[in-house]
């Protein structure tokens, strides 16, 4: 390979890895909405720390395929199921992703199981979940971009 070979493809895994880490600070802001309005409503309602990382996780969901659909639907002048279908694979499996960690450290921290959102303990379980969901999505992110699985937005 020769220098100037090697420059672009350097240039390209640079770009690359900003891109990702831009995507999924992207995707994040979805996820932490969804996860902090479902954590906080369940732990309010003393639903139980399964039924309350469930409903985060669907509402994480919600809120992170419509941040990702919107943009997507005006910057391609689509209509919001055809720039769905654009986006599907590569944020369902981002948030799959952020989702898995950010409950594992929250429940593990104890967040989701505190008896009152005014306890720290839920607060911190938040604290460590939203970074620990952002470097585990950051590398998944990587590679569906490279692989054009994952459309930017």
């Amino acid at each position: 390979m020769n220098t100037h070979s090697h420059d672009i493809e350097h240039a390209h895994h640079q770009n690359t890895l900003m891109t990702s880490a831009q995507s999924t600070l992207h995707c994040l802001t979805g996820c932490v909405i969804g996860e902090v309005a479902g954590l906080l409503i369940g732990v309010s309602l003393g639903i139980g720390p399964w039924n309350t990382m469930a409903l985060a996780t669907v509402l994480a969901y919600i809120t992170g395929l419509t941040l990702g659909v919107v943009p997507v639907s005006r910057r391609e002048k689509v209509s919001l199921i055809e720039a769905f279908r654009i986006v599907w694979i590569g944020e369902v499996v981002s948030i799959g992703v952020m989702e898995i960690v950010m409950n594992a450290v929250d429940y593990g921290v104890g967040g989701a199981q505190a008896s009152s959102v005014l306890e720290p303990i839920f607060w911190i379980g938040i604290a460590l979940a939203v970074p620990a969901g952002f470097l585990a999505a950051w590398p998944v992110n990587w590679w569906l971009i490279e692989r054009n699985l994952k459309a930017c937005h």
